[in-house]
């Protein structure tokens, strides 16, 4: 199925089970049907220095048109400054997996 409404958003956390927990909390509001946690390496610049670190990724599976409502739920109860928050849109799926999104995540 093309043109779907389907959108992964992506953040990142530096604990594990802070990031299992703010997967759990997103998918339990309906703002995601499904979040995927799997261990990443971040280099990036911050505070003037190149940084190298351990983080946990975190990837919701929802519709394009809740992403305002999860960004602001994650960015209430994430600890970094500034938490990676970007949304990038699926341009085909299934049709079987696209309609489970659609109907399990919030009106």
């Amino acid at each position: 199925m093309k043109n779907s409404d389907l959108t992964v958003v992506t953040t990142t956390h530096e604990d594990e089970a802070k990031a299992r927990a703010l997967a759990a909390a997103v998918v339990r509001e309906r703002l995601a049907a499904c979040a995927q946690v799997h261990q990443v390496r971040s280099v990036y610049w911050w505070d003037g220095e190149v940084r190298d670190a351990a983080e946990w990724r975190i990837d919701f599976k929802t519709r394009a048109g809740l992403f305002d409502r999860l960004a602001a739920f994650v960015a209430e109860r994430h600890e970094y400054e500034t938490p990676e928050l970007i949304a990038v849109p699926v341009t085909a799926g299934s049709a079987d997996y696209l309609g489970w999104v659609a109907t399990e995540t919030a009106d």
